[in-house]
């Protein structure tokens, strides 16, 4: 199951950057995508293709944020938990020792 969800997320990943590479950016110097659109319809107009490419961002991070709470609750399942609240300390006396006091040295005069 670990194996899978790791497999899924890699892919996701990996979708993510892709369309994240591919939306334009602010200034339009990065982006791939969009431009002049020819007469591919209104999907992959400028206008479409950043509707498309923005909602396939939040379905894919939405994929990824899921796939890493999985991965996390998977790896948790198998742990002993308890609280160190519930641990009991050592008696202080017997556990620790008076400080050794380094020798005095007289100071120049």
């Amino acid at each position: 199951m670990q194996t899978l969800l790791i497999l899924v997320e890699l892919f996701v990943s990996i979708g993510l950057i892709v369309v994240i590479l591919l939306q334009r950016s602010e200034g339009g110097a990065l982006g791939m995508g969009g431009g002049g659109g020819g007469g591919l319809g209104g999907l992959f107009s400028p206008r479409g293709a950043a509707d498309t490419l923005t909602r396939t961002t939040g379905i894919l991070a939405i994929l990824f944020f899921l796939t890493c709470l999985g991965l996390t609750l998977l790896s948790l399942r198998g742990r002993d938990e308890h609280s160190i609240l519930d641990t009991t300390p050592p008696p202080a006396s017997s556990t620790t020792k008076a400080p050794a006091k380094a020798p005095a040295i007289p100071l120049p005069r």
